[in-house]
């Protein structure tokens, strides 16, 4: 058995569905992706499951056999929680949970019980704990029912665990009172950009475990915290760095996924005043994951819900040592491999009118052209918008 701080790892399996708007292959990136989320939360992923459905059951989700086939499972391996990959209602989870009893999370709440473990500002806190009281307020009612089974874990960690006891008007006040504290915190961290001075911000953005923090701590000569799990870190960070006489303002931002919770956006668009109000973004990309591309999607979707799809964007396809080492045949000949890759980078830079650039940022490879990039667009969003202050660059 797999021990994580001196203690058991719970058994957990995960669902999905393969519907009319989702394909297996789809499907199997979800749960590879959930997979991950599963491990950074602390489970050991026993087995998946799968069903063919239309759309999903109104009552539980998947259909009554394969309900009946985890049931079996669960009981058969002692697994402690089933996890679904896609956000199920309040009626749902009653159902699931009075069928299986044992311990049920869909995806949004996983990705809040890795939020509350993850935070360590007042602000991330508060955000977090606003989205977990939003996402537990339609299911106070009978959750989790078997809790003298139940003692703490994934999913029960933050809000989750002090809320089941907690009527829904307590909550709703609850509610209120951290919107109210956002408010102050939001107000308190836009005087605090105001008095940065006229330096040009840009701001790091990207998919969650892309590498943001590590290009961050060599970018900036700073000890920013970075790991190999999902939302290593989720407070923004602001350094001042300076390249060859020109100064700006670089911050690293949380990562986004797909499927990310709607409590979750709402409540941590304040921490992305950051990226709406940087000058410049860097877009950072895995480019040795299989699904780079829907990455690259879903953050600029992102970016686009909260309005800052407009801004000047280089785009930095990181982890090429990685996508190197997964994608070329030991027996390819070098000539080979540099045909591959120019052909990849001509096929980027057409697409993102020349702002892209690949590099190795564990390796350090390619460092020295992404910092000539940035000081270019840099001293031209300087020139845009303070004019006077180029003479000095």
């Amino acid at each position: 058995m797999i021990v994580l701080n001196n203690k058991e790892r719970e058994k957990a399996i995960l669902v999905g569905l393969v519907t009319q708007h989702q394909t297996l292959e789809q499907l199997n990136e979800y749960l590879e992706e959930l997979d991950f989320l599963a491990q950074t939360a602390g489970a050991e992923v026993v087995e998946k499951f799968y069903q063919k459905m239309q759309t999903p059951d109104t009552r539980t989700y998947i259909g009554k056999g394969k309900l009946e086939e985890i049931k079996n499972f669960v009981e058969a391996k002692e697994i402690d929680l089933v996890i679904f990959d896609d956000e199920i209602s309040p009626s749902q989870l009653r159902n699931i949970e009075t069928e299986l009893k044992v311990k049920i999370l869909d995806r949004s709440m996983l990705i809040l019980d890795i939020f509350s473990t993850r935070a360590q500002t007042v602000q991330a806190k508060t955000q977090v704990d606003l989205a977990q009281t939003q996402y537990m307020l339609p299911r106070l009612k009978g959750l989790w029912t078997h809790l003298d089974r139940i003692k703490g874990g994934i999913g029960m960690r933050g809000t989750g665990e002090k809320e089941i006891e907690t009527d829904r008007r307590v909550a709703q006040q609850k509610i209120s009172l951290l919107k109210e504290k956002l408010k102050k915190i939001s107000l308190q961290n836009e005087t605090q950009r105001k008095n940065r001075g006229e330096l040009i911000r840009v701001a790091l953005v990207g998919y969650t475990n892309v590498g943001k923090s590590t290009l961050m701590n060599i970018l900036s000569k700073s000890d920013v915290f970075a790991e190999n799990k999902l939302f290593a870190t989720l407070d923004t960070t602001v350094r001042k760095v300076v390249f060859e006489r020109t100064p700006f303002l670089l911050s690293d931002t949380v990562g986004f996924i797909r499927k990310l919770p709607h409590h979750l956006i709402e409540s941590f668009k304040s921490t992305l005043d950051e990226v709406r109000e940087a000058d410049v973004l860097m877009h950072v990309v895995d480019i040795s994951h299989a699904a780079f591309e829907d990455h690259i999607k879903t953050v600029q979707e992102t970016l686009k819900d909260i309005g800052a799809e407009e801004k000047p964007v280089i785009m930095i396809f990181n982890k090429m040592d990685l996508y190197e080492q997964k994608y070329f045949d030991k027996y390819l000949s070098d000539e080979v491999k540099k045909d591959i890759l120019n052909e990849l980078k001509n096929t980027w830079m057409a697409k993102t009118n020349s702002n892209a650039i690949f590099i190795s940022a564990k390796e350090r490879k390619n460092l020295e052209e992404l910092r000539e990039k940035i000081i270019d667009l840099v001293i031209e969003q300087y020139q845009i918008r303070y004019p006077y202050k180029t003479e000095f660059f």
